[in-house]
């Protein structure tokens, strides 16, 4: 595969991205900024179009950084111009279907572009999440359909995305990656390939080891997320803090890593990513134990904050039926205003079922629609707070002044110890 390797060992490869959103268009930016020629690929002719004119449609990246690569990054919707990449990486979602199985049609679909103009000498990275088999299982069949053969004409591998939207801290360049080939040709390419733009590359003996390495980081987090909110019911039971609880337990150095409660949990990955790993267990007939309790614990905690939101109204002679709540925080982190799978959404139609008036506030996200709620936000004024009955964090937005929020409110439930966090001590605040 002497035509795959020569321009990735000679570092003058061109890439294709396949998908725009939270993982691929800092793909592409990264990539530029290193000084390989980039096309980022979307079936969304709006997506294109808008960042062809240099505007970004996720937190991460910005519009000055998109006019920064204009010279090296350029956009299409037409899937023949993937044919001009030495390398083409797929970054599509990989959501949940009816009864939490995987649908990988967008990975279906992305190789079935891909294969439509696929050349001999190409290399193809699937970065999407999803259950180990999927790159040689279904990505490959795909991609052979071409009349092009693996190890003969291209190259195929798997590396996981590890974005953490809003993180300042690690992005794509400096998050070390794994990669695992589906052949051992196609992991030396992948390494060399990602080396040119990455701080640290791992590689792995194959693709399922690192299809199953995501699937164990995210499932860990989302067990661990379980154990923090099983936990915190339990010390308020017992009348235990369980931030103090945390506090003290993370001042150990070794052996033992903080997770801290909240009203559930979202986002694009540790809400789905556990059910892919449970699904391919259970085709082998493994039971996944663990996953299903965590389920169990994690789904409950919207129905958690009501109740405890219910019992804060009540000692003050208020009934949740008409009382008008002000959530702030609709985000499903902070900081960033993608609110997919947000337990803020749940959390606000339980309110709304159960009889309350309620209002959002969040200065990341303008407005909702999902889950059956339809709200415009607020502003978190004083007097939009002093005129709610209740004040209910749900999102720990950094560009929110939560002393004054304490101050004004009558009473804050702080699902996130947003207020005590930051210094803020008030009778009018409660915790989850």
């Amino acid at each position: 595969m002497r035509q795959v390797f020569d321009p990735i060992e000679h570092g003058t490869w061109t890439s294709a991205v396949v998908g725009l959103g939270y993982v691929g268009l800092p793909l592409v930016v990264t990539q530029a900024e290193a000084g390989i020629p980039v096309l980022g690929y979307d079936v969304s002719r709006e997506t294109i179009d808008a960042l062809a004119q240099g505007r970004s449609h996720i937190d991460d990246v910005s519009d000055g950084e998109l006019a920064a690569v204009k010279e090296l990054a350029r956009f299409s919707a037409d899937p023949a111009d993937l044919a001009a990449a030495d390398v083409v990486f797929i970054c599509v979602p990989t959501p949940l279907a009816v009864g939490k199985q995987p649908d990988v049609a967008f990975i279906e679909r992305a190789a079935e572009a891909i294969a439509g103009a696929l050349r001999p000498g190409q290399l193809v990275v699937l970065e999407s999440t999803t259950y180990p088999g999927t790159t040689s299982d279904v990505v490959q069949p795909i991609l052979e359909r071409s009349g092009l053969k693996l190890d003969e004409d291209f190259l195929l591998a798997y590396a996981p995305e590890r974005v953490d939207p809003g993180n300042r801290s690690f992005g794509t360049a400096n998050i070390p990656r794994v990669v695992g080939g589906v052949s051992a040709d196609s992991t030396a390419a992948a390494e060399k390939a990602y080396g040119r733009f990455l701080a640290k590359v791992h590689p792995v003996r194959d693709a399922r080891v690192a299809e199953m390495a995501k699937l164990l980081e995210n499932t860990f987090r989302w067990v661990n997320i379980a154990l923090v909110n099983e936990m915190a019911s339990i010390a308020r039971s017992i009348g235990v803090d369980i931030w103090e609880v945390i506090d003290a337990a993370r001042t150990k150095p070794f052996g033992f890593m903080a997770f801290y409660p909240g009203p559930g949990v979202g986002g694009h990955c540790i809400p789905l990513d556990p059910f892919y790993l449970q699904w391919a267990a259970r085709l082998t007939g493994e039971d996944a134990r663990f996953i299903e309790l965590a389920q169990v614990i994690n789904a409950r905690m919207p129905q958690v904050v009501v109740s405890r939101l219910q019992d804060a109204l009540n000692d003050r002679a208020l009934a949740l039926r008409g009382a008008k709540v002000l959530v702030l925080g609709v985000a499903y982190k902070p900081n960033v205003r993608d609110y997919r799978e947000s337990p803020s959404l749940e959390i606000i139609g339980l309110l709304q079922h159960a009889g309350a008036v309620v209002s959002y506030a969040d200065p990341h996200v303008p407005e909702v629609d999902d889950h059956g709620v339809r709200l415009d936000a607020v502003e978190a004024t004083p007097e939009a707070v002093r005129d709610a009955d209740a004040v209910l964090i749900l999102t720990d937005h950094d560009d929110v002044d939560y002393a004054a929020i304490a101050a004004d409110a009558v009473l804050v439930l702080d699902t996130r110890n947003a207020c005590r966090r930051r210094g803020v001590h008030s009778e009018r605040v409660v915790v989850l």
